[in-house]
């Protein structure tokens, strides 16, 4: 993919360097707030001077904590299992600090705007297919050359079950696409809190992990990171395959994806205002936050498997997952992965799926998009329809304990 020279390298070069550090700050940073991004670029439109690599959730984390030391998170889970409506009330018998905790949590910021909300649903209808693309399977692959998520991930107690993991992920990715998603009826606002819920038990529990060294995870750079890998990378992606947009569309989109990071607890401070602003940070820290490690290239190994799996039973097509994922992310980061190039589809998938998404969107006609570009079309449609049902059958639980041995 041609246009994806110049993302590649925002995302490689700098890694490099950085490997050994992975994004920490010295505490003289920290207490300066040099962490090299004006919070005149964010939501709020100015900031505290804190550093996000060294802040993690202020209020979440010391009540998981809590409720661990009373061993109550099993009773937790089974109260809040059937709580899956915005506009549910919270069922009795929740300790009162967590019943306080999730009615502060449950409520939408002042800047939530009704209509850029309906725009950002609109958005993830129309381009579905493309947003399952970028935000399941691309940011699934730079996720896994993140050091510190994919370690969190491989030795918290989701990496032992994959696929369980990921259905859980995409519950929100099936959350907030409907029109109503954050509204009442909708279910964006609870899984969402309950995400930030798991966020703080991961924090807590891998900080008792033979294999967890370093800070603690999950910090507010770190969910940044994670938040760029879905939504600027894929704003990025959808302009660079020449995806129509109106900038309705995309303002809404941006509204959408801003309304998540603050509901999963990411400072107003910290999250970009407008599409600009959230390259520039984007560059900042997804370079210093990349690289690879054993974990990562594990894990990018299964996540390959099952979207094998899931394009053809037997995985036959593994070497078109392999050249799809690379074509992706790009070589420096499916180098990290580990994942290994394919001669004859590597140069078919560069070729092949630009032109289908030019006719898809009536750039071009029939007679120029090439055969083997259905079969990237056939394999998506299967990815898209799982992870979207998956997502609507599988609930989100506060883990008990970390990855089994």
């Amino acid at each position: 993919m041609a246009e994806l020279s110049r993302r590649e390298a925002l995302i490689s070069g700098a890694a490099l360097g950085a490997l050994g550090a992975l994004g920490a700050a010295s505490p003289a940073q920290a207490l300066t707030g040099d962490w090299g991004w004006p919070a005149s670029g964010s939501i709020a439109g100015s900031g505290s001077g804190a550093d996000p690599r060294w802040v993690w959730d202020e209020v979440a984390d010391p009540l998981l904590a809590s409720l661990f030391e009373r061993g109550v998170i099993p009773e937790v889970n089974r109260l809040l299992y059937d709580w899956n409506r915005n506009d549910q009330p919270l069922p009795a018998g929740l300790p009162e600090d967590l019943r306080a905790f999730i009615e502060q949590a449950r409520q939408l910021p002042s800047w939530a705007d009704p209509a850029k909300l309906d725009a950002g649903a609109s958005f993830h209808a129309l381009k579905g297919n493309y947003l399952v693309v970028l935000t399941i399977v691309g940011a699934g692959m730079l996720a896994t050359a993140i050091p510190k998520e994919a370690r969190a991930v491989y030795y918290s107690a989701g990496g032992a079950d994959l696929k369980d993991r990921i259905a859980k992920t995409n519950i929100l990715a099936y959350a907030v696409r409907p029109r109503n998603a954050w509204g009442p009826g909708g279910t964006a606002v609870v899984e969402a809190v309950k995400t930030r819920l798991v966020h703080a038990a991961v924090r807590h529990l891998l900080k008792s992990s033979p294999h967890w060294s370093g800070p603690i995870p999950i910090t507010q750079e770190d969910m940044l990171v994670t938040w760029h890998t879905l939504a600027t990378y894929s704003m990025r992606g959808l302009r660079e395959w020449k995806v129509r947009m109106s900038a309705t569309e995309t303002e809404g989109y941006l509204h959408s994806v801003q309304m998540l990071g603050h509901m999963l607890g990411i400072r107003d401070e910290f999250l970009p205002a407008t599409w600009d602003t959230s390259y520039t940070q984007s560059d900042l820290v997804l370079p210093r936050n990349m690289g690879s490690t054993r974990e990562g290239v594990e894990l990018n190994a299964i996540l390959r498997d099952m979207l094998a799996e899931l394009t053809s039973p037997g995985g036959i097509d593994k070497p078109l997952v392999n050249a799809f994922s690379r074509y992706l992310t790009g070589n420096q980061v499916a180098d990290w992965n580990g994942i290994r190039r394919e001669p004859l589809w590597d140069p078919v998938v560069k070729t092949a799926w630009p032109l289908l998404v030019r006719f898809r969107e009536g750039l071009i006609g029939l007679p120029l998009v090439p055969a083997s570009a259905w079969l990237l079309d056939e394999m998506v449609k299967k990815w898209t329809t799982y992870y979207l049902t998956r997502g609507a059958q599988t609930k989100i639980v506060i883990p008990t304990g970390n990855r089994p041995g």
